[in-house]
This record gives structure tokens, C-alpha cells and sequence, in this order.
């Protein structure tokens, strides 16, 4: 495996990156993993790793460049990640103000620069590309699929938050302009994707394959290893929708014929 942290130049400022992938059998089809939002840390670099070790080059940008270097994680007494709504309300304010700085339009942008940087000499195979977003990554991975749907084709939305909303510019509506397929992994206890949520996007008319799995008794962050809420069973079996959803939309191997 070969990992590095690198700097993406953006029209504004520079973005620092995780980059890993196989060592050998490039160019490899890309995946971005959009973060959640407590930020860059070494849960998701971990995630980025399991994505390359199966064949893939996968991207962790730190979204919250502009505002400096953020890294908030607290734990509890068995080393686990404590989730927000647990936390008191000075520690969750803390973790909450980088997002109220954050934009989408912001993530799009960002995404664009990710997009070229791959184009510009990685071991990158040309062609679609894949994404995967926890929480608020799960929404900035709906309104990428609707940006760039011409580049991305297989897109993965885990415990996605304020994805359905009243706004006439709803994210959702925003990935109906999305190609190729979506996932979403969806939590039964989660107050950010109730049943209405789920409604919606059901109803949606989709311009490609729409497929969600409802995790019964998960919580909303079940599909992070270190979080306290963590289900393994649900961790794996969005793995296994998604890596079946890559080997179509993004295979590793072109066919011949």
C-alpha cells in the first residue's frame, strides 16, 4: 500500500489530503471519501485504507481547510468516539461551529480541484469515479452526484444528514440529476433520516439505480468503527452493497471485449 498526505491547491487557499492506494496494478479507479462532521482523523484514514486495499485510490480531503486545521474527538471510557447527541452542550458546540461554516457549495468546489488534481499524474484510471459520505458527507455526496454527473457514477450515502429538505434546493433533488448508482445506508434510530426522509427518497424520480438498506436498532453513526454507537454487522453489509455497487459502476479490471 503507499499512503501520503498532500496539498490540493483551491481557488481558496490549500486543502490538505489523504491519498492511499495499492502499491502495485495501476492505474487504479478513484473513490473520495467525504467526512463527516467531526473532520479528518485517523478513523477515516483507516476506512480510505480498507477502500485501497481491495484496488481502488481513494481521496480523504479535509474540507474544513479554510478554517485551519480542525480535529475534535472526544472518547469515552472504552476508547470509543462519544456521538454528538451525548456529549454536553459545550463540547457539541465545539464540534458543531466548523459546519456552520461550511458550505456546499464550498464541498462542490473542493471536489472540482480533487477531480483535476487525480487527472494530473496519480496513478488514477480515466473515467468514473465513486463517493462516500458519512453524516454531512453523505449530504455533500448527494449534491456532488448532481454537479459531476458525468464523472461520478457510483456514489455512497452512510447515515446522511439533512439529505430530504422543505428548501426547493434540497440535496435530494440535487442527486436526481445523479448517474449510475446510489446507496444508502440508513440507521431505524435515527432522528436525521426518519421514516418521512426514507419516504421521499423512494418516491424520488431517479435518473439511475437507487438502492437503501434500513438498519434495524442502528443509530445514527453506526457505521463508524470507533464511534460508541458502532453496528457491525450493518458496517458490513454496506460494504458489501457498496464494493458490489464499485465492481459495476467502477470495476477495477475493463473488460476486453
Amino acid at each position: 500500500m503507499m499512503e501520503r498526505h498532500i496539498d490540493i491547491a483551491t481557488p481558496s487557499g490549500v486543502m490538505e489530503t489523504f491519498v492511499v492506494h495499492p502499491s502495485e496494478g495501476g492505474p487504479h479507479p478513484a473513490v473520495i471519501l467525504y467526512m463527516d462532521v467531526w473532520g479528518i482523523r485517523e478513523e477515516l484514514l483507516d476506512i480510505a485504507r480498507r477502500i485501497a486495499t481491495v484496488g481502488y485510490y481513494c481521496v480523504v480531503p479535509d474540507f474544513y481547510y479554510r478554517q485551519g486545521r480542525v480535529r475534535n474527538e472526544f472518547r469515552n471510557e472504552k476508547n470509543q468516539m462519544i456521538s454528538l447527541d451525548r456529549l454536553d452542550e459545550q463540547r457539541k458546540q465545539l464540534v458543531l461551529a466548523p459546519l456552520a461554516k461550511l458550505t456546499d457549495a464550498m464541498v462542490i468546489e473542493d471536489t472540482d480541484c480533487v477531480l483535476r488534481f487525480i487527472d494530473r499524474g496519480e496513478p488514477v484510471r480515466p473515467g468514473p469515479v465513486g463517493v462516500v459520505g458519512y453524516c454531512m458527507g453523505g449530504r455533500h455526496v448527494f449534491r456532488v452526484m448532481g454537479h459531476f454527473p458525468q464523472r461520478i457514477r457510483a456514489s455512497a450515502c452512510l447515515h446522511g444528514s439533512l439529505i430530504v429538505t422543505d428548501d426547493g434546493d434540497s440535496p435530494h433533488l440535487s442527486a436526481m440529476k445523479g448517474a449510475g448508482e446510489l446507496y444508502c445506508g440508513l440507521a431505524e434510530k435515527d432522528r436525521h433520516a426518519q421514516m418521512p426522509t426514507i419516504k421521499a427518497l423512494n418516491e424520488t424520480s431517479w435518473n439511475l439505480q437507487y438502492r437503501y438498506e434500513l438498519h434495524k436498532g442502528a443509530h445514527h453513526g453506526y457505521a463508524l468503527p470507533d464511534r460508541d454507537v458502532f453496528d457491525k454487522h450493518a458496517f458490513n453489509r454496506d460494504w458489501e452493497l457498496i464494493f458490489a455497487m464499485f465492481r459495476r459502476q467502477i470495476p477495477l479490471l475493463l473488460s476486453s471485449s
